[in-house]
């Protein structure tokens, strides 16, 4: 190449500002040129300079604030919609709870009606029975029919013992009552000597004796001895027992513990 081609070459690579040293046209750019060569072919800078931000207006932040306060009233609106649904099914729920409730609650209450009147039943049943047996397996006096229960009871377990059976605790009202019981009791427990409960006590006043059924005592066999002349217990012994081998009548403790009599009305249940 002459030298008029080689100026012109200089001359060209000049003009795009890319110059190298005569007689190396035809050398690579080193590292420290690239920078200007690719501002001077128009490429992107390596750092590109921060967008500027919108201006903005007062009239724009209200509008954007105002949205924002919609967008919450309407969330909450959804929110308490939900609320609403729920507490209404809740509700619902609660209602159809309270009605079976109501219908469970009126069953009870026809069994229960039911229970007491198998239980009135059984309870009349069971008098019913009592009574029969006492007349049956007891001693009869006239209309009235007494045995004796070989179970051991204080005085207020053998009258209620005696009411369940559908009699009451013996009562003799007088002497032939009282004869006729003595002769009962003393063939029953013979040869021995056993104690039974009488349906007599002065619970209500010391010194005045009642039946069980709340009527005056008129007829006494109290056991009349000159070492023990009954009654002796006055106000700690306040029930009345009689002897099985004599018919005398002995006053005791009322919780103690012994046979008893009870009588039947064989004319009517009771």
């Amino acid at each position: 190449m002459g030298p008029a081609a080689t100026s012109l070459a200089l001359l060209c690579l000049c003009s795009l500002s890319v110059c190298v040293p005569t007689g190396t046209a035809d050398a690579t750019p080193n590292q420290a040129s690239l920078p200007e060569v690719k501002k001077a072919r128009g490429d992107v800078p390596d750092i590109l300079p921060e967008p500027e931000p919108e201006p903005t207006s007062p009239v724009s932040d209200f509008e954007n604030s105002y949205n924002y306060v919609l967008s919450r009233l309407a969330s909450m609106d959804q929110a308490i919609h939900k609320l609403n649904v729920g507490h209404y099914t809740l509700d619902v729920k609660v209602s159809q709870l309270m009605d079976r409730l109501t219908r469970v609650d009126a069953k009870v209450g026809e069994l229960e009606d039911s229970i007491q009147e198998v239980y009135q039943h059984s309870k009349h049943n069971r008098k019913e029975m009592g009574r029969l047996e006492g007349c049956q397996k007891g001693h009869r006096i006239g209309y009235k029919c007494y045995l004796v229960y070989n179970s051991y009871e204080d005085y207020a377990g053998a009258s209620r013992k005696c009411l369940e059976r559908g009699g009451r605790i013996a009562m003799p009202r007088d002497r032939k009552e009282q004869e006729a019981l003595a002769d009962y009791v003393k063939s029953f427990f013979h040869p021995g000597n056993w104690p039974v409960w009488l349906g007599i006590n002065d619970l209500r006043s010391e010194g005045m004796y009642l039946f069980d059924d709340g009527t005056r005592v008129s007829y006494f066999q109290w056991r009349k001895h000159f070492l023990s002349s009954q009654p002796d217990g006055g106000r700690r012994e306040n029930c009345v027992a009689m002897s099985s081998d004599d018919g005398d009548w002995w006053d005791h403790y009322c919780d103690r513990t012994m046979n008893y009599l009870c009588e039947f009305d064989d004319r009517v249940a009771l």
